[in-house]
């Protein structure tokens, strides 16, 4: 009787020994991952401006990020640490752990099968965050939406469309990513004039709209390179097409394009070659000579 209960101290012991262990360990693991991201959500007063491409990494991008990885990462190492800790303890008390694990094993796969779109999603929902695909504040295109980013969970990324729509997109269902909010973009406009104009003179007057342009607050900032006239796009018998280009700050382009459209169309407006009637044209869908009329027969004489 005695040497049972020797035995079974001895266990209950071993048991606590092990929960004891197995708590500390979690709480010094958790401890430390929160202490690495509040030191990766600190702001470095001498290097505030980290960029990414081109991409201004603010400091709510970067939090998030941070916080949805550590989420993961305690998460993680709560169910490895207590996971081994409760194998230990059955096997104290004298579980067989073979069949218990074939069993685990076998409902894993269950699971697994039944929940494989949600595995999907917390999958791909982490590898979106550790390659820093996209952040809080970035507007992005995933083929089904597009808008600015409000928050990335490990299962569904949260967008905010241009009518002020909310899409809630699987990660899982995320095939391809356009993010419009990294490096730069570009502003295209294609201005039309009347065929006979001269175009040195057409590319002289962007020159002088684009160093203009360049000059105004608060454009000077959202061009990062002058103006450039890329040269004529299409050619017809009533008009020429040239295009024009400025590089931008990302996800600025659409406004410099208004912006250099309204300059350009009013020095086309000074210049007297807006408003000006097309050429007239000769042969197909052109104006044709009146057709001589035929004819009197000559009277009977």
């Amino acid at each position: 009787m005695s040497a049972n209960w020797e035995t079974w101290l001895t266990a209950g012991l071993r048991i606590l020994l092990i929960v004891a262990i197995a708590l500390t360990v979690r709480w010094v693991v958790r401890r430390a991952i929160t202490r690495l991201i509040s030191r990766l959500n600190r702001e470095d007063p001498e290097n505030r401006r980290l960029t990414r491409s081109g991409l201004l990494l603010n400091s709510e991008r970067r939090r998030q990020r941070s916080e949805a990885i550590g989420s993961v990462l305690r998460s993680a190492a709560s169910v490895l640490i207590l996971g081994t800790a409760g194998l230990m303890v059955l096997s104290e008390i004298g579980v067989q752990l073979g069949p218990l694990m074939a069993s685990a094993g076998v409902a894993g796969v269950a699971i697994g099968f039944g929940a494989r779109s949600l595995v999907q999603d917390v999958i791909s929902g982490m590898f979106m965050l550790l390659e820093d695909q996209y952040g809080v504040g970035d507007t992005i295109d995933v083929g089904e939406a597009t808008g600015t980013v409000l928050e990335i969970g490990l299962r569904v990324t949260t967008l905010r469309g241009d009518a002020g729509e909310v899409w809630y997109v699987r990660n899982g269902e995320i095939k391809r990513v356009g993010n419009l909010s990294q490096g730069w973009s570009t502003a295209l406009v294609d201005v039309e004039v009347p065929a006979d104009t001269d175009v040195e003179a057409l590319k002289k007057m962007v020159a002088e709209v684009g160093a203009e342009l360049s000059r105004v607050e608060p454009w000077h900032e959202l061009l990062w390179e002058p103006v450039r006239y890329l040269g004529v796009e299409s050619v017809s018998a009533e008009s020429i097409m040239v295009k024009v280009a400025a590089k931008t700050q990302p996800g600025r382009g659409p406004e410099v394009e208004r912006e250099l459209r309204w300059r350009l169309k009013r020095a086309l407006d000074e210049a007297g070659l807006a408003n000006r009637e097309p050429l007239p044209l000769v042969g197909q869908g052109g104006p044709r000579p009146a057709a001589a009329a035929p004819a009197e027969p000559a009277a009977a004489e």
